[in-house]
């Protein structure tokens, strides 16, 4: 077993590595952009390196700076969570080439399913159902010819990355005209890979996902399904296990595809294996797979009583479990969300800034890095805290999210929990009838207010207004009018005190 292990990340997956690490009795090694100098997983790690300047490229994203310091360090191995060079094959043969241990698949896995394209050609080999779909295109009338063969509406998809970037969803000719350059483009800057392909895309879908690991010897295993469908721009919001309204029979279908594509390339570490799957015709089709720890990995720990991190660094130290005899268990449902600083009131801007509160609920799993006096940067993904919690079924867990968003605060800057909260008390989510397009038309209600335009004297004022603070000296503020604005308030049906 490793003795000292380094973290190539940042944010919530620094930190939640680090649980891992120190319970396993292992030494942990925090890098940090000088933005992150005083960041959560660098203060509690047992040692922390440097690496650069604030932007990803020059610190999460230098190869030859995280090399360095796992060096210096002594580390015998990188963990490198998601994101960043988690599924960057270049990296992993770095490490391999410094004699350090990289946590996760092998290179020629990552390559093998890391390009969509390719990833479309192992699965085909192995008789696994795809949607409709192409090899890389050459240009925007290669795109347009097979589009029509295919028929519209299709998704205009970058090979490489995920995330959500690099991906359109196109419904005419003329659309295809304007988005194959920007999309091209967008795959180029984010991924350093211009190939884009088409893929049938299917209007009333569930992104059913399938957790897997393997030993690298050719033992692979499923540990159950993900509802990942709740989705903004394609980026996922709300993620639960199992998924809700399958068959059991559909979901022993799902486990035994991922497990034969996994052992197709003898799977080593974590991944997962993500599906479409068409409410109309109650058929499942092969997407993609991540080579690496997912986001939402979380609800299957719950459901599982696994630690997954635990099992990704115990096959790169040679010590993997006996995944002959593994029988996967799941007990109740878990649901996570996904907590991003972002204002859902001006068209999900990113907001960055101090925060003056932060206080999350003692009955439920977070995953953050945040606390009072955290400082949001703009230069990362806005995600800032997962909460996730585990219930006897799906209407219990729902029931302990909802009491977990109501006792979370986050002041100082913007965020999307009022957004969460609406989500859930949604009867479309309350149903687990939700698709990816639900929230294209979800109609958020925010209770903020927004200052336009503000005088030297404008004050914004609660009722009845602060008492009791005279022997710090501070008057009993409130509203002049305070008769006024409750009326106000209850012409429009507002609770007198807000």
């Amino acid at each position: 077993m490793f003795k000292k292990v380094l973290i190539a990340n940042r944010g919530e997956i620094a930190c939640r590595i680090m649980r891992t690490l120190k319970r396993m009795n292992i030494a942990s090694v925090a890098v940090y952009s000088a933005v992150d100098a005083n960041a959560r997983h660098v203060l509690e790690a047992d040692e922390a390196i440097f690496i650069g300047a604030g932007s990803a490229a020059e610190s999460y994203l230098n190869i030859a700076n995280i090399l360095a310091a796992a060096k210096s360090s002594g580390a015998e191995a990188i963990h490198p969570g998601y994101g960043f060079l988690s599924e960057n094959p270049s990296f992993a043969e770095a490490c391999e080439a410094a004699e350090i241990v990289f946590i996760g698949p092998t290179p020629q896995q990552m390559r093998d399913f890391g390009l969509k394209h390719t990833a479309r050609e192992i699965a085909h080999a192995n008789d696994v159902a795809l949607l409709p779909g192409t090899g890389l295109l050459s240009d925007v009338n290669h795109a347009k010819t097979e589009a029509e063969r295919i028929g519209y509406p299709v998704m205009l998809k970058s090979t490489a990355g995920g995330g959500g970037i690099g991906m359109q969803l196109i419904w005419t000719a003329d659309q295809l005209n304007q988005a194959f350059e920007s999309v091209q483009r967008l795959s180029r800057a984010n991924f350093k890979d211009s190939g884009i392909f088409l893929e049938k895309y299917v209007q009333s879908a569930r992104h059913i996902e399938v957790q897997i690991f393997g030993d690298g010897n050719g033992n692979v295993i499923a540990l159950g399904e993900r509802d990942c469908s709740v989705q903004r721009r394609n980026q996922k919001v709300i993620e639960e296990t199992p998924a809700p309204n399958l068959s059991e029979n559909l979901r022993a279908r799902l486990w035994q595809t991922a497990e034969k594509l996994g052992r197709a390339v003898a799977y080593q570490s974590a991944g997962t294996v993500e599906f479409v799957y068409d409410n109309d015709s109650e058929d499942f089709y092969f997407l993609e797979v991540n080579t690496r720890l997912q986001v939402e990995h979380g609800v299957t720990e719950l459901v599982s009583g696994l630690d997954l991190v635990e099992w990704m660094i115990k096959v790169a130290s040679n010590e993997a479990p006996h995944f002959e005899s593994y029988v996967y268990k799941p007990k109740g449902h878990a649901i996570q969300v996904r907590v991003y600083a972002e204002d859902p009131n001006k068209n999900f801007q990113p907001c960055s800034g101090v925060l003056t509160e932060v206080c999350f609920p003692n009955d439920a799993r977070i995953d953050t890095w945040i606390e009072k006096g955290s400082e949001i940067s703009p230069f990362y993904d806005p995600l800032i805290a997962k909460i996730l919690v585990h219930g006897n079924d799906r209407d219990n867990a729902i029931s302990k999210l909802r009491d977990a968003l109501n006792d979370t605060k986050i002041n100082g800057i913007e965020t999307n929990l009022e957004y969460l909260r609406q989500v859930l008390a949604d009867n479309v989510f309350a149903a687990g009838e939700q698709v990816t397009r639900y929230l294209n038309n979800f109609i958020y209600r925010p209770i903020t207010i927004d200052v336009l335009e503000a005088g030297i004297q404008s004050t914004i004022q609660d009722y009845p207004g602060r008492l009791g603070y005279w022997a710090v000296g501070v008057p009993p503020s409130g509203p002049m009018d305070h008769l006024a604005f409750r009326f106000a308030n209850r012409l429009v049906g507002n609770d007198e005190s807000i």
